[in-house]
């Protein structure tokens, strides 16, 4: 290797794959820039971070990026400019994975502006990019000289057969009934993501200590890489000396008033003291603390802090009132929209979710290109947040990372108990509109949906509930939160998100703003949420307790049946001339798939049962005993001979047309004539033999179009 390069290298064994870190040879320019290499996936993750902070910052600016390129797999994008375009959900949901667990590891105080790009440059679907990437920006972030409280270490955990997976390939991933992301410290977690197939609290529980103690190894290795190139650390940031008097000033000032606002239990109350306590303590202190006012925002907050903090833990007291343990009020309401085909009103406290269904056809299916190639989707859920939710004036534009990932959550809460394409071949859109909010929206979208799509007609397996979980921890003593609020949320340590059904977990999400939690706080915080989303499906069971049997009529019907493969060119017909033809005669939508698996949707059931009909008249093979309408196309001395099922004829001998003797054909049917036939055979050619005699008076009950389909 040329001089030029002072390569650093670790590798080792992990999850019957070989896992490589290696720097020094590109991106020198970075601040860190580490190559991993897992399997045949290889990501170059680097990190860049202002030398200074900008001044008066009052937050610490982190922003993670996640790229997937298609080279990684041989491709050539799509599209017409050929390059890769805005971030895909999947890009968006790994940028959100990896910035959660890095972001409370940074040092309070720390503000300069910190980028980590994550690109994957090689893919191999059997070695998970996004554990790649989140183990290689850890890697970057501790050899760069950044203050960064890392490294950390992340690893996916599946469940097959009773026993847990370290990072499970594709093929397993299939088979496994869990699929949770787990990352962290030495000392304990610090995020978790997953989704599961109504698992037990310990199973969960046990699941996250499997995935924490199987990353250590990586962690120790990121540590050895850390040794070995030995990276000056950048100074801590300097203590502000004017920050201790700020808040001793701020206290002063506006700590009686803060106290005050928090007693208020209507968040629009308490918000407007704070506000009014915010702004007598800015003009109060801004001559004294001119050019100095993004130390006052910190102070105050801090204040805020301290209040709500030290009233949950010294006196058991939160904001609104209720115990640790108490879910706020519940009002959960069916059917508020007339025309659409399901939704639900789902009230809890001041969050508010208005959710509706749509029921479509595999037209309707989202087609999804990722590096590991195109699929399709049935079930899509959309989280929206408009600003008016919070009391704000917002710009409207489209989903952000925030929405994307709630969605993305409340999506694999239900996912599990979605029924198969098989039992209910709709597809699903739900959408969650978020009306008002005072705390976990996405747990709202949970609770919404599940009853939105019961209200539709979808059967689901069972209802899911889903509850958000805080926690406030000082040194030793800390306190567990039940159905957190806002506030909770935004001056608390965890926020902690359960979702499932009656039997067991479905979906579970954690993020932690200390160091790491313990694995008795997890358990505590489990059998908690377990208790309340129990409670919270007895309220949801006040309003349905079932799905509806059938769906509404404003939704398309729709049913699937199977035709013989060599008979879906004659159905399309030359450049799909037949099925528009149908579609356009009888206003039904038709999707036929290669294995001759054809779906019929419609909004009328005369006009599913028209395009049915036409296209087993087409398709369909005539069975023995069936009777059929058709029309006289021929006479022959023999006999008749009569088109039925579209373009098939079957002949009616002269001995069949009727129960006497008949001299001459034509004294019984002509040409033109639409007759009643029932198949009674085959000839040596495979030709139809068909009977007029044989068919009941009273027959028109045994018509079997709708039989066959």
């Amino acid at each position: 290797m040329s001089n030029m390069f002072n390569i650093h290298r670790e590798e080792m064994n992990w999850g019957g794959r070989t896992l490589i870190l290696e720097t020094g040879k590109i991106a020198r320019q970075a601040d860190g820039a580490v190559m991993v290499t897992y399997g045949d996936t290889t990501v170059l993750c680097t990190v860049v971070a202002a030398k200074s902070a900008k001044e008066n910052a009052d937050f610490f600016p982190l922003s993670v990026h996640y790229l997937e390129k298609a080279f990684a797999v041989g491709r050539i994008p799509g599209g017409f400019y050929k390059r890769e375009g805005k971030p895909s959900e999947k890009e968006v949901l790994t940028s959100r994975l990896i910035d959660r667990p890095i972001r409370p590891l940074f040092p309070e105080g720390f503000y300069n502006e910190v980028q980590v790009l994550c690109t994957v440059m090689s893919f191999d679907s059997d070695a998970d990019a996004d554990i790649a990437a989140l183990v290689g920006a850890s890697a970057a972030l501790s050899i760069s000289g950044i203050p960064f409280l890392g490294p950390i270490a992340a690893a996916r955990v599946g469940y097959i057969d009773g026993a847990f997976v370290l990072n499970p390939v594709q093929e397993q991933r299939g088979q496994s009934i869990l699929d949770l992301v787990v990352a962290g410290t030495v000392d304990g977690v610090l995020m978790v993501e997953s989704e599961a197939k109504e698992l037990s609290e310990q199973t969960m529980l046990d699941a996250v200590v499997f995935g924490h103690e199987s990353f250590q190894p990586v962690i120790n290795m990121i540590a050895r890489l850390k040794a070995g190139v030995a990276k000056a650390i950048w100074p801590a940031a300097a203590e502000n000396p004017v920050m201790a008097k700020a808040l001793a000033s701020v206290t002063t000032v506006c700590k009686a008033d803060l106290i005050e606002a928090y007693a208020n239990r209507s968040k629009q109350d308490r918000y407007a003291s704070i506000d009014v306590a915010k702004t007598k303590m800015k003009t109060e202190l801004a001559i004294e603390y001119a050019g100095n006012e993004g130390l006052l925002d910190i102070a105050f907050e801090s204040l805020q802090s301290a209040i709500l903090r030290g009233n949950i833990l010294d006196k058991g007291a939160r904001v609104d009132g209720r115990s640790l343990t108490d879910v706020r009020s519940i009002v959960c309401e069916i059917g508020i929209l007339p025309r659409t085909h399901g939704s639900a009103l789902f009230t809890r406290g001041e969050t508010q979710a208005l959710v509706v269904t749509t029921l479509g056809t595999g037209q309707d299916e989202q087609i999804i290109d990722s590096l590991d190639g195109e699929y399709r989707e049935r079930f899509m859920l959309h989280y929206n947040f408009p600003s008016y939710s919070v009391g704000e004036v917002g710009r409207v534009s489209g989903p952000g990372r925030r929405e994307i990932g709630h969605g993305k959550l409340a999506w694999r809460a239900l996912a599990p108990m979605v029924p198969t394409k098989a039992k209910f071949p709709y597809t699903l859109r739900t959408v969650s509109e978020i009306t008002e909010s005072n705390g976990s929206s996405s747990m709202a979208t949970v609770c919404g949906a599940s009853l939105s799509m019961m209200d539709a007609g979808v059967p689901l397996e069972k209802a899911v509930a889903g509850i958000a979980m805080g926690l406030i921890k000082e040194n030793d003593k800390f306190a567990v939160l039940s159905d957190i609020l806002g506030d909770e949320d935004h001056l608390g340590d965890m926020d902690f998100k359960v979702a499932g059904t009656e039997a067991g977990i479905t979906a579970l999400q954690m993020d932690i703003k200390i160091t790491s939690i313990t694995a008795e706080i997890m358990k505590i915080a489990l059998a908690q949420a377990k208790e309340g989303r129990l409670h919270i499906l007895g309220e949801m069971a006040k309003a349905i307790q079932a799905s509806r049997p059938a769906v509404s009529e404003n939704a398309p019907r729709l049913i699937t049946f199977a035709i013989n493969r060599e008979k879906i060119r004659d159905v399309i017909g030359a450049g799909g001339k037949v099925i528009r033809e149908i579609c356009e005669t009888t206003g039904a939508k038709i999707d036929i798939q290669d294995d001759g698996t054809v779906t019929v949707a419609a909004h009328s059931q005369k006009s599913l049962d028209d395009a049915v009909g036409t296209i087993m008249s087409i398709a369909g093979d005539p069975e023995v005993g069936a009777i059929y309408s058709g029309t006289v196309v021929k006479v022959a001395e023999f006999g008749a001979f009569v088109n039925f099922m579209g373009a098939r004829d079957g002949l009616v001998h002269v001995s069949e047309l009727a129960d006497r003797r008949v001299a001459k054909v034509s004294d019984v049917v002509n040409v033109g004539d639409i007759v009643r036939v029932k198949v009674v055979g085959f000839d040596d050619r495979g030709k139809v033999k068909l009977s007029m005699k044989q068919v009941p008076v009273a027959g028109a009950e045994m018509e079997n179009i709708a039989a066959i389909a």
